[in-house]
């Protein structure tokens, strides 16, 4: 009797401890990365996941190379319509940014689930969704029947010890098995029941919220289509660019965009002398994002947005105006190398970026290679790519790990490289511009290419 107690005990611990160490992993949530361009500084804001409400939001702030020190206030808004067990209350602190890069961390209080704001320096305002925890009837039943294993398991191990008749320990044993039996069924069952809403909140948002609670906004159940969206850009005293995003069917501002590789969107500037400037705009209002231009070239400037849009997908957009800043242009900077290419064919292209593998994943990647062309005979490389066909943005990935932003590894990672390749399909003959770029020592490397592109051979 005492070894069908312990086998008991086994199966019991096997039984319980599996699925809490898988739901830990997939169900719990995973941290989210947002590139932030805040005035001259170039941040990563990691908000690590919450698992349990009322709790803490743990907040690391990433420095990269030439960041200014000083302090940065962050404070935690509740933006969800209701209230599941009491009112909405804000959180604030500040975290002292120091002269060298690296991560700061900061701890800020959740008090309910759902949409939330986390506001930097009064001025970035980046959405965010705290998942809510709902049980389904079946995840009760596995619950209670896990409990009610445990408590019968108990009465028949003292049945065991204390009673005369050893026999009597099997109808407490029967009901272990009986318990066990009813908590597997529905823990099997438990993966194609949906929760149940939570009262007081709105429905489809607390459906929304379980099933993606990565995205800045709410993702519906229904497979929804967005038409594209239009970017309009507008520059404030020569060094504030400010991104208006606007609805092609409506013409309302656009706030459903998603973290998309760790960011809400990638701005793409292509000055007259082709030093691309890759920056992340903060979000002010809604559909309305702004960026500081540190050191701004004189001349025309190309312009491109890349977003993810609920139920859009990605999308790359183009400025049809631009920019123009007063002054002589620079001289456009030379290429570091130039490489051959056949039109149609797939092309292989790897870059040298540092000695040894310590290369850091930007973005959630290791690399990105962001390509411009074909390049029309124009001696300012930003009216050239303004006119251009293609822009295409292009990775090296980084292995999955788990815990981190969908799987991507931590920016304090430097374990990767030396060399970083690219796989890229040119449709059409011509000569492209390229920029390959990857991280070292909180430090952007950016390495600017040539690509003479063949044509391709004509199908026989």
């Amino acid at each position: 009797m005492r070894i069908t107690a312990t086998a008991l005990v086994a199966f019991l611990l096997l039984l319980c401890g599996a699925p809490q160490a898988f739901a830990d992993g997939a169900m719990a949530g995973a941290d989210i990365h947002v590139a932030q361009t805040l005035g001259a500084r170039e941040l990563t804001v990691v908000l690590r996941r919450v698992d349990a409400v009322p709790g803490p939001l743990r907040v690391n702030v990433i420095t990269h190379a030439g960041s200014q020190p000083g302090r940065l206030s962050l404070r935690l808004v509740p933006t969800g319509v209701g209230s599941v067990s009491g009112p909405r209350t804000e959180s604030a602190t500040s975290v002292e940014l120091r002269d060298r890069p690296g991560s700061h961390d900061a701890t800020l209080t959740v008090s309910l689930p759902g949409p939330q704001e986390l506001v930097i320096d009064n001025t970035a305002r980046i959405p965010f969704v705290v998942p809510v925890s709902v049980l389904s009837p079946a995840e009760r039943v596995t619950y209670g029947g896990f409990v009610a294993a445990g408590v019968l398991l108990f009465v028949s191990l003292v049945v065991s010890v204390k009673a005369r008749r050893s026999w009597l320990a099997l109808v407490p044993g029967g009901g272990v098995v009986a318990a066990l039996a009813v908590a597997v069924t529905a823990a099997l069952l438990s993966a194609s029941t949906p929760a149940p809403p939570v009262p007081g909140e709105d429905i489809d948002a607390t459906v929304d919220n379980v099933l993606d609670p990565y995205s800045t906004r709410p993702q519906s159940t229904v497979d929804e289509s967005r038409p594209p969206v239009n970017v309009l850009v507008s520059v404030q005293d020569g060094v504030e660019l400010t991104l208006r995003l606007v609805d092609g069917a409506s013409g309302r501002p656009v706030d459903d965009l998603l973290i998309h590789d760790s960011a809400l969107a990638h701005l793409l500037i292509v000055p007259p002398s082709g030093a691309l400037r890759h920056l992340h705009p903060v979000r002010v209002a809604p559909g309305e994002y702004r960026v500081h231009l540190d050191a701004p070239e004189p001349g025309y400037h190309a312009v491109s947005v890349e977003i993810a849009r609920r139920g859009g997908g990605v999308q790359l957009l183009r400025s049809a105006t631009g920019f123009t800043l007063p002054g002589t242009p620079r001289p456009a900077v030379p290429t570091t190398e130039t490489v051959r290419a056949e039109g149609g064919s797939p092309t292989t292209i790897t870059a040298r970026m540092s000695e040894k593998r310590d290369l850091q994943p930007w973005l959630g990647m290791v690399g990105h290679l962001i390509i411009v062309g074909p390049l029309p005979e124009e001696p300012e490389v930003g009216r050239a790519a303004a006119s251009s066909a293609t822009w295409s943005h292009v990775h090296h990935m980084a292995p999955l790990t788990r815990g981190g932003a969908g799987g991507l590894p931590d920016e304090t990672v430097a374990a990767y490289g030396p060399e970083v390749s690219f796989t890229h399909t040119f449709t059409s003959p011509g000569r492209y511009r390229a920029w390959i770029q990857a991280e070292r020592e909180y430090s952007l490397m950016t390495k600017p290419v040539e690509i003479v592109v063949a044509p391709g051979k004509e199908p026989r």
